[in-house]
């Protein structure tokens, strides 16, 4: 008996400009395994979209400063829990590049990289990883490293405080599923995981999901986010 073709990572395009729209249309179609099955101009049509398209990643072309498209990371997820979006944009802003990815963005990518780290992107986004430039994650860690300006002692002293179901949970946040994913992946309920985000958040003395994907790539607690091979890995 053949095995069944896997079907098509589901894209929906969202950005401004009608050229740049075609063209990563045509780039993302012109490989078997996606399908890019709707376009937008703005959030709000994009809004609509994925509320009837329901796609698997979403990659949002915005500027991550701005409130607007804050806004609209959260509610496109709302509208499609499933989905995973990944930023594309030209701002290199490591504060406002850090804002996205706590709204939930799970990956993000700079308009002047090459096409296939977007394609890389849209797979390992659509796996459950997270996709995050090599220099944001340096800048984000020497930042929490800098702002917190304590001894890795105390960091040991705390991881030691987890349980092995804690560490668990901190390895597949660090691989960046949401609580759903991980409830399903652990057999336990999502209320039981979000208990033990609690608890964890409170033995590392960190503020939220985001520093804490961060705290166990820093502490070996889970895998760093890959990059394609043209690309050094942190």
């Amino acid at each position: 008996m053949s095995t069944p073709p896997k079907k098509p990572i589901r894209v929906l395009l969202v950005d401004h400009q009608v050229l740049v729209r075609e063209a990563l249309g045509v780039l993302i179609d012109s490989k078997p395994q996606f399908a890019v099955v709707a376009e937008a101009a703005d959030s709000e049509t994009a809004l609509a979209l994925v509320s009837t398209e329901q796609p698997d990643v979403i990659v949002l072309a915005v500027n991550p400063a701005a409130e607007s498209a804050l806004e609209s990371i959260h509610q496109l997820l709302d509208a499609a829990s499933q989905a995973r979006v990944i930023v594309l944009t030209d701002v290199r802003d490591p504060e406002a590049h850090r804002s996205v990815v706590r709204l939930g963005a799970m990956g993000l990518v700079f308009k002047d990289q090459p096409s296939n780290v977007l394609l890389n992107a849209i797979e390992r986004v659509h796996a459950g990883e997270a996709w995050l430039d090599r220099s944001l994650i340096a800048s984000v860690l020497s930042g929490i490293s800098n702002s917190r300006n304590r001894p890795s002692d105390p960091a040991a002293e705390n991881i030691a405080c987890l349980t092995k179901r804690e560490l668990e949970v901190v390895r597949l946040i660090g691989q960046g599923l949401k609580n759903k994913q991980i409830a399903e992946r652990l057999f336990v309920s999502e209320v039981t995981v979000r208990h033990h985000l609690t608890s964890i958040l409170s033995k590392l003395e960190l503020s939220d999901r985001f520093d804490l994907a961060l705290f166990a790539y820093r502490h070996d607690l889970a895998d760093s986010p890959r990059y394609p091979a043209s690309l050094p890995r942190k």
